[in-house]
């Protein structure tokens, strides 16, 4: 189990957590962001998994595909990123610090949430007068069309599963795990999957992408991931799969019991596994060669898979649950 050292309070009706940045972004010299920074946890936002950093999406997700997608550029910086739904913007500190981010665009659908994550970015940067910030509350990437801007990298991590009828998706962290009813035509494969935002986010990064850009969607792959690359296509994008790896299920109860509800409307099914089936497997595997031998690693894995139901009942039994994830790259065909 990985840690990192933190200490919680809450302040001004906010929670607030440390986090030493080169355990969290495992790396070693930083360049821009402070070494020990301090994060305000507005009471709507998705807490960092800061003791287990396994089930961590921006330490343990989104930061490696981070560093391999600099890589790829051949160690060239980014010169502009964007996070629809950010929380509390650690998303966008780590774009900063690994991709070499001087303008960043964030979003998510409350001003209280937005406020405080743009106070994080600008909190804990060295400099922080070297980087643009463009924020703003909404829908998706609406909030920032009127700054008239496009971005390199457009970077998603939405939730997945709708509220139920009789909650308030801005109660509490509602808006962390669960989604509000939508109005769009989604396409019947996408909704069968709960994939309403990652698909409507897609549609709407078309118009948001500078030539050659693109979007970075991590996705829990508790779906095939023949899926994933088909919803890119409905999207109208081309896609790929930039990394594909696992996390432990955070939030485990509340979003192992919303996938169980939706599976008994007959949506899905979605697939869980052991935690340590998934460790065994991805063991030997490069983080570089994952993108490109998912499928080979999903087949691996299809023995060892669990739906909503039974990864529920084993994780209820103290069976450490998670899923793997994808994280898709898709960009625009023209």
């Amino acid at each position: 189990m990985t840690q990192v050292m933190h200490e919680e309070a809450v302040v001004a009706g906010f929670d607030s957590v440390s986090i030493r940045a080169a355990e969290y972004f495992d790396k070693s010299t930083l360049e821009r962001v402070k070494e020990s920074f301090e994060v305000e946890l507005s009471s709507h936002v998705f807490l960092p998994q800061v003791i287990d950093l396994k089930s961590d999406w921006v330490s343990h997700v989104a930061t490696p595909a981070f560093k391999l997608l600099r890589r790829e550029r051949q160690g060239a910086p980014v010169e502009s990123f964007c996070s629809i739904g950010t929380g509390a913007g650690l998303d966008v500190l780590s774009a900063i610090e690994v991709l070499g981010a001087r303008r960043v665009g964030l979003t998510d659908v409350l001003d209280e949430v937005v406020q405080a994550a743009s106070r994080n970015v600008q909190n804990n940067l060295k400099a922080p007068q070297e980087v643009v910030l463009e924020a703003d509350f909404g829908d998706l990437l609406e909030p920032l069309r009127h700054y008239g801007a496009k971005y390199d990298v457009i970077y998603e991590n939405l939730p997945n599963v709708p509220i139920p009828e009789n909650q308030d998706v801005t109660e509490s962290r509602k808006s962390a795990v669960h989604l509000a009813p939508r109005r769009e035509a989604i396409p019947e494969l996408v909704r069968y999957q709960l994939l309403d935002l990652h698909y409507l986010a897609l549609v709407q990064a078309k118009e948001f992408l500078t030539p050659g850009g693109v979007v970075l969607s991590t996705l829990g792959a508790r779906v095939p991931l023949a899926v994933f690359l088909e919803l890119g296509k409905l999207a109208g994008l081309e896609s790929s799969f930039l990394t594909y790896t696992w996390k432990v299920q955070a939030e485990a109860e509340d979003v192992l019991l919303g996938h169980v509800a939706k599976q008994q409307e007959g949506l899905g099914p979605f697939h869980f596994y052991p935690a340590a089936a998934l460790e065994e497997a991805f063991a030997n595997i490069s983080l570089e060669s994952t993108g490109r031998d998912a499928l080979k690693i999903e087949a691996i894995l299809a023995p060892h898979r669990l739906d909503a139901l039974a990864a529920y009942e084993a994780w209820k039994s103290g069976t450490r649950i998670g899923h793997t994830v994808a994280v898709l790259a898709s960009r625009r065909t023209e």
